[in-house]
């Protein structure tokens, strides 16, 4: 059953409706792409009127805007976790870079919301926002940016400040063409599914993810080496 509130009237109480709202979104992204997300049932099932819901995000993408940041956040402790495991200090920088490429990958394949969300991002989620609202997610995005660069440096000290924030805005940019390609419509797996000449052309997102970033990081190293 919906929850049902009646109107907030203290800075708590918004901040409830407003968790509210983030997770009833983030279980519905666990049911379905970011493409199905209306407005209309993200109202049914967190109990408030339409209107009542804009009072708290000024729209549906504000609101998947919020769980990206909130996402990437946690892509980034997840790799405060992983990256020390997954690269071995003492290798060679080639192997130390294929094995952070592998570990970003595995840490992003891992998480198809933040993935289908990335993808999204450029053609959907920054379409039906305010400029305030626009200028926080990029402000926040820049930070993710650069902390996700700090980490792949750290464990690829070779890699210059200036080539891992490309190594990651790069990364990000695979993710949005990649993902989507990867998760084609009904249609596009039926034909896949009935033509194995055509499905030379599915992609596998971690495989592409993985080698796209070593190639990067190889291309980046070697030009810096240079």
């Amino acid at each position: 059953m919906a929850n049902t509130f009646q109107r907030a009237r203290s800075e708590e109480q918004r901040a409830v409706r407003r968790k509210a709202i983030l997770d009833t979104t983030a279980a519905m992204l666990g049911e379905m792409p970011v493409a199905q997300v209306s407005l209309n049932e993200l109202s049914r099932r967190v109990g408030l009127a339409k209107s009542n819901v804009l009072r708290y995000f000024e729209s549906r993408e504000a609101v998947l805007l919020e769980l990206l940041a909130t996402a990437s956040q946690e892509l980034l402790e997840r790799l405060d976790t992983v990256l020390p495991e997954a690269v071995d200090a003492d290798a060679p920088v080639t192997e130390r870079a294929d094995q952070v490429a592998a570990a970003l990958t595995d840490a992003l394949a891992e998480r198809p919301v933040l993935c289908d969300l990335i993808s999204a991002q450029g053609s959907v989620l920054e379409r039906n926002v305010s400029t305030d609202v626009a200028a926080e997610y990029k402000r926040a995005t820049i930070a993710h940016v650069f902390d996700l660069a700090g980490r792949v440096r750290t464990h690829v000290p070779e890699l210059g400040e200036q080539d891992a924030v490309r190594f990651i805005t790069g990364a990000l940019m695979i993710v949005t063409a990649a993902w989507p390609h990867a998760h084609p419509s009904p249609a596009v797996l039926a034909v896949y599914e009935s033509d194995p000449e055509l499905a030379v052309l599915r992609l596998h997102f971690a495989t592409v993810l993985r080698e796209s970033l070593e190639v990067m990081l190889s291309g980046l190293l070697a030009r810096a080496a240079g």
